[in-house]
């Protein structure tokens, strides 16, 4: 009942995703709350905004720092940011912190950063840390231009690491995207999992609503053994 959410890019939706699964468990009775171990730009309170959207989609009472074990002040890719603040990325802390809210909670939604490949140390990157926390992916397919080539990367990049790819998620984040229908379908015949919902544009992106769009029987089945 524990995914990792990752994307085909940055800025392709994955909070929206990750806080409408939130919405989906907690509307069947359970006990749910999100998690981005890795957040990079923060606002004037020096609080990063997705981690507050994920915050307040659960649940459950945790802090701050629990769903969030790194912070970086810069909103730049996260194995610069920890280098600038003189921080190395410690995948032991984050598998911590994720095993101490599993315990807790029914459902745990973990949000990466960036895309499924991006560095976090000198050595790890992203791919590196779901394969240590062992969870299965959901992928979110920001649907734009260009949109076929990066899901289909990010599809074999999981392929390859023998991980499982558990459902995937349409976001549409253009709203003129020529052939929309006809891009969803060509990565429907071409990704072995099951596409769990298709979200709008939106020009506010709601959570609540877009909980409505995802299929969660699908995805329940496509993670059983």
């Amino acid at each position: 009942m524990n995914y990792f959410v990752t994307g085909t890019d940055t800025g392709v939706g994955k909070t929206l995703v990750s806080c409408a699964l939130l919405h989906c468990f907690a509307a069947q009775g359970k006990r749910v709350v999100g998690m981005k171990p890795i957040a990079a730009g923060c606002n004037a309170d020096e609080q990063n905004e997705d981690v507050l959207q994920l915050r307040a989609a659960g649940n459950m009472a945790v802090g701050y720092g629990q769903i969030n074990p790194y912070l970086f002040l810069q909103a730049i890719a996260p194995h610069i940011a920890a280098q600038r603040a003189g921080v190395i990325i410690q995948f032991s802390r984050i598998v911590e912190s994720y095993q101490e809210l599993a315990a807790q909670a029914d459902v745990v939604i973990v949000e990466g950063v960036g895309g499924f490949r991006v560095p976090l140390n000198a050595q790890q990157d992203s791919a590196d840390l779901v394969q240590e926390l062992g969870l299965p992916i959901i992928l979110v397919v920001g649907i734009r231009l260009g949109c076929l080539n990066h899901a289909l990367l990010t599809v074999e990049a999981i392929t390859a690491r023998g991980l499982t790819l558990a459902g995937w998620v349409a976001n549409i984040v253009e709203p003129d995207m020529p052939m929309c229908e006809e891009n969803i379908a060509a990565l429907q015949q071409r990704i072995d999992a099951p596409l769990l919902g298709v979200v709008p544009y939106m020009t506010q992106p709601d959570a609540h609503v877009e909980a409505g769009q995802l299929d969660l029987n699908c995805l329940l089945l496509a993670s059983t053994p």
